[in-house]
């Protein structure tokens, strides 16, 4: 069992990594703030790997403000750029 959790925290650094890579080449705010959600899941999915490796749940209050506090600010920027850019 030990071998799976090594793939997925090794498809998730990969992941990290393509998902660094397209931050910094990502040609517009709203592809950043994507591009930055996507990492806090990333962040978010190797937590809970990481509390079921250990069959331990004390990581998941932790997991829970990071999944609310990145929905919160992808929101509140999404609300940014709408408004500085006369969307409305």
């Amino acid at each position: 069992m030990t071998a799976v959790y090594y793939v997925v925290f090794i498809l998730l650094g990969l992941s990290a990594l393509l998902t660094v890579v397209r931050l910094v080449i990502g040609p517009g705010v709203l592809d950043r703030i994507v591009t930055l959600d996507v990492l806090v899941t990333l962040f978010a999915a190797g937590i809970a790997a990481e509390a079921a490796r250990r069959e331990d749940g004390t990581g998941l209050p932790v997991l829970l403000a990071v999944t609310l506090l990145a929905f919160v600010g992808s929101v509140t920027a999404a609300h940014l750029v709408e408004e500085r850019e006369g969307m409305r």
